[in-house]
């Protein structure tokens, strides 16, 4: 017979749950969770739906944490089978979603399964997190969440998010941590003119590009023993009408710092400031913080899984903050032991996602055996 996590995995797939539409993916997650004994609370936001379910009143709480939400699939004609249609091929779990996330939300909705039909009287507390805003704007989805429950004075002990973390093999790395985002919106405003009178104006390309030489020089910082360096990159740049004989009146940058904890923000702002200013432009500087830098300590939780990994897989699994943000950011404020374990990410939002197949079992008896060094009556 089919395994079980895989005809979910192609159940959840099949739910077409582009940000922030969540598809139908609720009622299926609350048709398996219901009958174990969970109890379902709902936040609704804006167009995000969300979902805690949880089983237990008493600590210590575990939290599975994750997004039902996926990126738009792209033109369709370029997809070798249909993106909501599941496909196995070769080995392959093909689908938008399979790797981001929905195998992982298969996989931990069935170790759940598990572990409490063996453990029906289990210590402690299981819960689900989900949201159908993570690949969007995440204002309205985990974030609404956890300010909901600091609002109940409600903390997690421990955290697992499904993201797909592993590089070659799952199982090969998780996240014990993430860097911060820090972007910024530069407008240097310049003077327009005919580009045959080039003294009649200003150009801000012009003015702006030495500061731009030495920003993307800078060092920012060195990083530290769980964090690599500071990187400031620019992702997009603007100027000029389309006309090739006018000088513009502005040049506009989007720009981004993923930065250690060596690094606060503040001083980011201020000393990328300190370079315009010494440049002596005239612009306008908008920021917006999206994460700050958060770390689960290499002891404790970490080295649960990491031999429960070694256990189940074979493999030393490193721990890694490489990487973009995750909803993580959000949940480490009321979670001291959080770790990101997931899939291999290669295909991650790409046109024929995939996840290998022999992934999902692997998946459930990682999150199986955290449950059980966690939770367990043997604990």
């Amino acid at each position: 017979m089919p395994d079980a996590t895989l005809l979910l995995a192609q159940a959840l797939i099949a739910c077409p749950s582009v940000t922030p539409e969540e598809g139908g993916t609720f009622a299926l997650i609350r048709a398996r969770l219901a009958p174990l004994g969970f109890h379902f609370e709902t936040l609704d936001r804006g167009e995000t739906k969300n979902l805690w379910a949880r089983r237990g009143t008493a600590a210590p709480l575990f939290c599975f944490a994750g997004h039902v939400d996926v990126v738009p699939p792209g033109p369709l004609e370029h997809w070798t089978s249909p993106p909501f249609v599941p496909e196995v091929r070769n080995g392959f779990l093909y689908g938008r979603g399979a790797a981001d996330m929905k195998a992982s939300l298969a996989a931990m909705l069935v170790a759940a399964e598990n572990f409490i039909t063996a453990n029906p009287a289990h210590p402690g507390s299981i819960a689900f997190l989900l949201t159908s805003d993570e690949e969007g704007e995440a204002e309205d989805g985990t974030t609404a969440v956890v300010e909901w429950l600091q609002a109940r004075n409600e903390t997690i002990d421990y955290c697992v998010v499904g993201e797909p973390t592993a590089v070659e093999k799952t199982g090969d790395t998780i996240k014990n941590g993430r860097r911060g985002s820090l972007s910024g919106r530069l407008r240097v405003k310049g003077v327009q003119c005919h580009i045959a009178y080039p003294e009649k104006g200003r150009n801000p390309i012009h003015a702006l590009a030495p500061a731009l030489a030495e920003l993307v020089t800078t060092r920012w910082d060195e990083g530290n023993e769980h964090f690599s360096p500071t990187t400031w990159q620019v992702s997009n740049f603007h100027a000029g009408v389309g006309a090739n004989n006018v000088v513009p009146a502005f040049a506009e940058v989007l720009f981004n710092f993923r930065f250690s904890p060596a690094s606060a923000p503040e001083d980011l702002q201020r000393r990328l400031t300190d370079i315009l200013d010494r440049h002596a432009l005239d612009y306008e500087l908008a920021w917006t913080l999206g994460a700050r830098p958060f770390l689960t300590q290499r002891g404790d939780f970490a080295e649960v899984a990491r031999q429960a990994i070694r256990e189940i897989t074979g493999l030393d699994p490193e721990c890694s903050t490489s990487g973009g943000t995750s909803d993580g950011r959000f949940i480490a404020t009321i979670c001291p032991q959080l770790l990101e374990i997931g899939p291999v990410n290669a295909s991650s939002h790409q046109i024929d996602e995939c996840v290998a197949v022999d992934t999902l079992p692997t998946l459930v008896r990682i999150h199986e055996r955290l449950l059980q060094r966690q939770l367990g009556n043997s604990r």
